[in-house]
């Protein structure tokens, strides 16, 4: 990120209310113990999925990609009363940590984890959903929005994350995982079941609701 891009950036999350203690910690032992924290929601976009949480009031919300659980604890903590989060992750390996955070921020009623391939899982889902995060495999984007966006009730909201790709999306000569986000974000634009808007927040965010 370029330094004026990460000042601003700064800024936004120094003027946005701060995420809570229980993030805090699991952003620090995020950084401590996996290899790719990169990898985790941030602190902006954490309180983005918050609060859309909050505006879209899903009883029953999915989010593909937990990887320790940061964007999980924001989701269900906008959820309205008897509101779930299912969220699945196919990294075992993780499995302690999100489970731990989730038990810390008092969600274990509002978090149900699904350990496996989301190609699996979701099928298996007997739900209609009205907000689903998907944050998976970038390869499989396409896979994982045809397999939800027919369990998506009229009205509720797909977010994508990842959808820039470090600004490489915009370069006329793309690698292979390039094209194929381009490819995912041109099936979205031409999708004429939904409406849609692309925010350059963080690595970009796709923004899509059902019609």
């Amino acid at each position: 990120m370029q330094r004026s891009l990460r000042n601003i950036y700064h800024y936004c999350a120094a003027h946005s209310t701060p995420p809570s203690e229980v993030l805090h910690e699991l952003d620090r032992e995020t950084h401590l113990k996996t290899l790719a924290p990169q990898m985790m929601t941030g602190p902006l976009q954490g309180q983005l999925l918050r609060f859309i949480s909050m505006w879209v009031k899903p009883q029953c919300a999915l989010e593909i990609g937990t990887f320790t659980g940061y964007g999980a604890i924001c989701i269900a903590e906008g959820l309205p009363p008897g509101g779930v989060l299912h969220t699945i992750e196919p990294n075992r390996e993780l499995e302690h940590l999100i489970r731990k955070y989730i038990d810390k921020a008092g969600l274990n009623d509002r978090i149900q984890l699904h350990q496996g391939r989301a190609e699996d899982i979701i099928p298996q889902l007997d739900f209609r959903f009205d907000l689903v995060m998907i944050d998976g495999g970038k390869q499989d984007y396409t896979l994982h929005y045809d397999l939800v966006i027919d369990k998506v009730n009229s009205g509720g909201v797909i977010l994508v994350d990842n959808v820039l790709w470090d600004g490489k999306v915009t370069q006329e000569k793309k690698d292979k995982d390039t094209l194929l986000i381009h490819q995912f974000n041109e099936k979205i634009q031409a999708d004429p079941r939904v409406e849609n808007l692309l925010l350059p927040l963080r690595d970009g965010v796709m923004i899509v609701q059902k019609k």
